[in-house]
């Protein structure tokens, strides 16, 4: 194992490493599996050029989250900016029974609901591989005009990653944010990446939270998140508005939160994801020729 961090991770854990397996998935860092000299496994993600303090800023995003008590969440073991890695508890994956969606619903529910001091993070470390910035802000619709869509519209203007009449359209979303309902709930506990990929199930069938961009936001993000690409069934849904009902008009809202994981596609990968933000801003009757 010639990897320039290993003998870091070694060092921090207290421990040698004897196998070293690379792991498929992620589009973003490098996963492996490691096998301690003790039998135990560990879980091993690396970058060779992170965006600065990027495992830090995960680490204590994952810490957070298990500061509410209610959702499963990934251990963190240790962590290093430099060298770049972070060491998670080996979660053993398994084919759970359905009824977990309905648990894992809840614990989400509960998540939200344990709150957090501010739409942002209080240390405004920037999370994601666009580095979106998280600047504490008093309520929703500032937080989410100037810290998702405003900086993400310039990111995708700056690489011509959607037309011009996109760029336009999302800029007149920030403009009506405070007219869509909704806007007037206190700061969740927001994974802030809640997509199938970054929920895990263990071969009891338990759900556990990995890879989060944790930060203070609307609890309708993480839903509408979900609802994105797939992979979680209706009764996750379910037993959520059970436990905490949502504001009428969520159903409406849903394109409006996905809108920033949108646009990051859109500017990292192109493709279908530019007519997916066209799609959802169409929705909402942001293009001039619809509103009139």
């Amino acid at each position: 194992m010639c990897e320039p961090w290993v003998g870091d991770v070694e060092q921090a854990l207290g421990v040698g490493m004897e196998d070293l397996q690379r792991l498929s998935g992620g589009d973003f860092a490098a996963a492996y599996r490691a096998t301690l000299s003790n039998g135990r496994h560990v879980f091993l993600k690396t970058h060779a050029d992170p965006p600065p303090g990027f495992f830090s800023t995960e680490a204590a995003g994952l810490a957070w989250l298990v500061d509410a008590g209610t959702a499963r969440v990934a251990r963190v073991l240790g962590f290093s900016d430099d060298p770049p890695w972070l060491a998670l508890e080996y979660i053993p994956l398994g084919r759970g029974p359905a009824g977990d969606e309905a648990a894992f619903g809840r614990a989400l529910a509960g998540l939200h609901a344990s709150g957090a001091a501010c739409f942002g993070r209080e240390d405004r470390r920037t999370t994601g591989s666009q580095a979106v910035p998280n600047t504490p802000c008093g309520d929703w619709p500032s937080f989410y005009a100037e810290c998702r869509l405003q900086p993400l519209a310039r990111r995708a203007r700056d690489a011509d990653a959607l037309p011009i009449r996109c760029i336009a359209a999302l800029e007149r979303v920030t403009n009506t944010l405070g007219e869509v309902g909704a806007g007037d709930e206190p700061a969740a506990r927001l994974h802030g990446d809640l997509w199938a990929g970054n929920r895990v199930v263990d071969g009891q069938g338990r759900s556990w939270l990995i890879d989060p961009a944790a930060h203070g936001g609307h609890r309708e993000f993480d839903l509408a998140m979900m609802r994105l690409f797939g992979g979680f069934e209706a009764a996750a849904f379910d037993a959520y508005q059970e436990m905490t009902p949502l504001q009428p008009g969520w159903r409406e809202r849903v394109p409006l939160h996905q809108l920033a994981p949108l646009v990051v596609h859109a500017i990292k990968f192109g493709g279908g994801y530019v007519g997916a933000v066209e799609e959802a801003l169409r929705g909402l009757g942001a293009f001039a020729a619809d509103r009139r």
